[in-house]
């Protein structure tokens, strides 16, 4: 095919012309052979000379008469074959002009689609073609380029998220780690024992870094996190998860207080559970001003186990209380020192919490600090002795609040 055939335009009006140059050629066959079958009957000039002559009338003979009209028959025809052949031809050329304008009325919609899909390309994803018109084939594949481009924006969008999220969840053991090595090496006195915490602590962080991969490898493939089951002792994530953020909250002139009796038993996954916790406390600590203290605490409130973490921070304004767990919600710059934050940790603080049927609640107050509480079904586990629990934390700031009374056990 030539490339000047390479236009669907020029293709659809040569095929319009062609297909009307043949059937009108076919039309015009048909009744150039019905014609010359009539002409060729002589039955109808035999019949009027059998006519008796009307008064004035020339007679003929019969050969005359049949011959001056085979003569002017076959003119008929000659002409009819001449006409017809030029009006084909003229059809052709004045169909194709038709059709080369039909047919570029007919692919509009096409060229505005491919010109905005260069656009999208180009500049933004988000950008739609939102062809209008009847709801015929070119809007149906207008609407379905329509939906292809939101199935990228959102794979797109999932991607970066997933690369927020690895950076975010990493981020926190490897500074505990960096941390806690900086301060160790530093120390000219360190002893045997401190550089045995040292390790220990950087062993914990380095097990929760390689199961954070693992959970985020699953995210990426399922969108969730995976959940092992096994009986939990929330009293033993907030006596270690305070013990390995010590010195970096003392880095950052913030005191660091944990204090939670043991036996707070639940159902869950051991790890994801730190995770959470982790989360609550590194934001605690980065927010909270020089000088002020952090409180992580645990307790038992039949039949919930809540473990919270409260800080002297800025505050959170009532409005946005509840969109502190919105994916990639930061909150107001310059806060604290909130520079760096994903937005994602109280997220994933939440996921998790709704993961063991729980929810994380918080209660803020402006210039007066925050306190959030994670609330997990407790395990059913065989009586002890074991002293009462303390009350949770009553619902003002700086304590962490009641769960819902929507949730069911």
């Amino acid at each position: 095919m030539p490339n000047w055939m390479g236009s669907i335009r020029v293709r659809l009006a040569v095929l319009y012309s062609t297909i009307l140059f043949i059937v009108t050629s076919a039309l015009v066959l048909v009744i150039y052979v019905a014609l010359a079958r009539s002409l060729a009957d002589d039955e109808i000039y035999r019949n009027y000379l059998e006519v008796t002559p009307l008064p004035g009338r020339v007679v003929v003979e019969e050969k005359t008469l049949v011959d001056v009209v085979g003569f002017a028959n076959a003119n008929a025809l000659e002409l009819l074959r001449k006409n017809s052949l030029l009006a084909l031809l003229a059809l052709f050329v004045i169909s194709f002009v038709v059709g080369w304008f039909t047919a570029g009325r007919v692919l509009r919609p096409i060229g505005r689609i491919t010109q905005v899909a260069k656009e999208i390309q180009a500049t933004d994803l988000s950008r739609r073609i939102d062809l209008g018109g009847p709801q015929d084939e070119l809007r149906d594949l207008a609407d379905t380029f329509d939906a292809m481009l939101e199935r990228i924006d959102d794979a797109f969008e999932s991607q970066r998220g997933f690369i927020h999220e690895a950076s975010h969840e990493l981020r926190n053991p490897l500074a505990v780690i960096q941390t806690n090595l900086d301060v160790t090496l530093g120390d000219p006195d360190a002893t045997p024992e401190d550089l045995r915490h040292t390790l220990e602590v950087v062993a914990r962080s380095s097990q929760r870094m390689n199961r954070l991969v693992d959970d985020l490898l699953v995210y990426a493939r399922k969108g969730s996190l995976s959940m092992m089951r096994e009986t939990v002792d929330l009293a033993s994530l907030v006596h270690d998860l305070v013990g390995e953020f010590r010195v970096p909250a003392e880095t950052a002139g913030v005191s660091l207080e944990g204090t939670a009796q043991p036996g707070l038993w639940v159902d869950g996954d051991r790890d994801a559970l730190r995770q959470a916790l982790a989360n609550l406390i590194a934001n605690a600590v980065r927010l909270s001003p020089s000088g002020t203290t952090v409180r992580v605490r645990g307790g038992r409130h039949d039949p919930w186990v809540w473990m919270s973490v409260e800080d002297d921070g800025p505050g959170i304004a009532p409005e946005d209380q509840e969109r502190v767990f919105q994916r990639f919600w930061r909150g107001e710059r310059g806060a604290g020192r909130s520079g760096g934050r994903s937005g994602l940790g109280l997220t994933i603080v939440r996921q998790i919490a709704e993961a063991h049927a729980g929810e994380v609640k918080v209660v803020s107050e402006l210039g007066v600090g925050s306190a959030f509480a994670v609330w997990i079904p407790a395990a059913q586990v065989a009586a002890t002795d074991e002293p009462p629990q303390p009350s949770p934390p009553a619902p003002t700031a700086r304590r962490g609040p009641e769960p819902s009374v929507t949730i069911e056990t």
